[in-house]
């Protein structure tokens, strides 16, 4: 009697919270080497002192609830928030502003919503925007990319033990301003009633220095790739996110290309690209279903552009995520997917109740 030869199902572990925050981790080296090459040694500081920090806050908050501390600490998420805050500070940030910030993402932010898992907002976005909005001069002055500083002639002209004494308070605060610039989305944004044209001419750091961002929204760009192949999220919220800001900035660009900026400008020059890989896409503050996932990305996409257009701050990515994170709730309830043997999804407040 013959037998029959068929492929029996495989169980296959699955990723852990660990394994997948580890990969995280890894997609984000392209991006944080490419900061470190253009901007100096401040950024790698500033996120290895944001880890340490959130290594301590986590450990001694889990002491505080009485939880098992090894379970927790291996789990990596405090790590990741702490390496998100890092890259999106100025490398030039003073140790105490990191110190604040990663306090509020871990202490505030997460342990008082409850843990991973539980807070309805980015913590390391929350501490970003709440650090903006209070010391707007620390958290504007960043580093000139060095092909602007003594013409490119020599990488990373501010050594490592330089850049370590202007963190830590060492340095002569006129001595670091020689080294400090607007960035591309400040420089657009407060143009003084130039064109746009104009800015991109006379603005050293849009006419020889925009390259050094576009390196590293290139950066993040792969380790976003990198982590949709590893299947860690789904394309929909960076679809949705870079689709809908380059559909409104091209929008206005082809109306007045004389008072917007061209669509890849805005998709390079600031964070949209580390927002939308690596801040948008966390599980716990996001939409969930898929078409929940591209309405979410579309309210980042637009909010993005707005502010950048007519609000108080150049760069809104953080502000973005943050007000669509208080709406993932709401877009939940009403893109709900049908479930297997039913015709309709409750959706909307009847289908919850």
């Amino acid at each position: 009697m013959a037998l029959i030869r068929t492929s029996s199902p495989h169980l296959h572990k699955a990723s852990s919270t660990a394994d997948v925050m580890r990969l995280v981790i890894l997609a984000t080296m392209p991006g944080l080497a490419a900061m470190t090459f253009f901007f100096g040694w401040g950024t790698l500081i500033n996120v290895i002192w944001a880890c340490l920090l959130a290594v301590g806050f986590e450990a001694a908050i889990i002491k505080l609830r009485k939880r098992p501390l090894g379970f927790y600490l291996k789990d990596y998420s405090a790590v990741v928030t702490a390496l998100l805050l890092g890259l999106a500070l100025p490398p030039f940030a003073p140790w105490w502003i990191t110190l604040v910030g990663v306090f509020v993402a871990i202490v505030i932010a997460k342990h008082l919503y409850g843990g991973l898992g539980q807070n309805p907002f980015n913590p390391a976005m929350v501490a970003y925007a709440l650090l903006l909005v209070s010391f707007p001069v620390q958290m504007t002055s960043w580093t000139a990319p060095f092909v602007l500083i003594d013409g490119g002639e020599s990488w990373n002209i501010l050594g490592f033990a330089d850049t370590l004494a202007i963190i830590f308070g060492s340095a002569d605060p006129i001595w670091v301003d020689n080294y400090t610039s607007a960035t591309p989305l400040d420089a657009m944004r407060h143009r003084g009633g130039l064109t746009t044209e104009e800015v991109w001419n006379s603005v050293p750091v849009l006419a020889d220095g925009i390259g050094a961002w576009h390196a590293v929204s290139a950066a993040y760009l792969m380790g976003g790739i990198f982590l949709i192949y590893r299947k860690v999220f789904t394309i929909h919220t960076p679809a949705a996110i870079l689709g809908s800001l380059a559909v409104i900035s091209s929008l206005f660009y082809i109306i007045d290309p004389y008072a917007y900026a061209d669509p890849f400008f805005h998709l390079t020059a600031g964070a949209t690209m580390l927002g939308a890989f690596f801040i948008a896409t966390d599980p716990v503050t996001s939409a969930t279903s898929n078409k929940g996932k591209i309405v979410f990305g579309i309210g980042i996409g637009v909010l993005i552009y707005a502010i950048r257009g007519w609000g108080g701050y150049p760069d809104a990515v953080a502000f973005a995520i943050l007000l669509m994170n208080l709406s993932a709730p709401f877009i939940d309830q009403y893109t709900q997917p049908r479930s297997y043997g039913h015709a309709k999804a409750k959706r909307g407040m009847k289908g919850g109740a």
